[in-house]
């Protein structure tokens, strides 16, 4: 198995344009968090031409909405949301720089052109693995929409949190991808 490729955020271009789908990596420093809510703000924000609650150039949003942290800990359970819901969503923000997105199972096909467009990447957390992910986290800071709860805009910085690239800028699918490799050993 190859080795994890460690990625500073936020994300240089020269980084994404070498990250391909199946590249285990470990990421650190800064993620953003947001889900549904948050991300029909954020568009509404857009479309009224305002200023957004945080920089989208070079970062990354984790969709989770962390459980309350236990003493100790940055964060409770931080697993990851579904990412179609973020679908309608996404390509404004990855026109104005957002260059990684963090969640579970697939990207609908707008999202895809739009990330190769834009030069973005896709990645996929483990569900399930909450606890072990909250590990990684040192520290969370609520950015906006504290009425959200536990869906409020957070920064949180993780050190080595591990995620694999499902979608990289080329349009690749690593969905599609073993998808069809399972298919041709049939």
């Amino acid at each position: 198995m190859d080795t994890p490729i460690r990625i500073q955020t936020p994300l240089p271009q020269d980084v994404v344009l070498k990250l391909k789908t199946g590249d285990r990596v470990l990421l650190n420093g800064a993620l953003f968090t947001a889900r549904d809510a948050a991300h029909k703000r954020l568009l509404q924000l857009i479309e009224e031409e305002k200023g957004l609650p945080f920089d989208l150039r070079g970062n990354i949003i984790y969709y989770v909405g962390p459980a309350p942290a236990k003493p100790g800990m940055a964060v409770g359970s931080p697993g990851p949301t579904s990412s179609y819901r973020m679908d309608p969503y996404t390509p404004p923000l990855l026109d104005r720089g957002l260059k990684g997105m963090i969640g579970k199972g697939q990207r609908g096909a707008e999202v895809v052109r739009s990330m190769a467009k834009n030069k973005a990447v896709y990645f996929a957390a483990t569900g399930g693995a909450g606890a072990m992910l909250a590990k990684t986290m040192t520290a969370s800071t609520l950015i906006a929409y504290e009425d959200l709860g536990p869906e409020a805009i957070r920064r949180i910085t993780v050190v080595d949190f591990p995620v694999i690239v499902v979608n990289d800028c080329y349009g690749n699918d690593l969905y599609e991808q073993g998808r069809a490799q399972y298919e041709t050993t049939e």
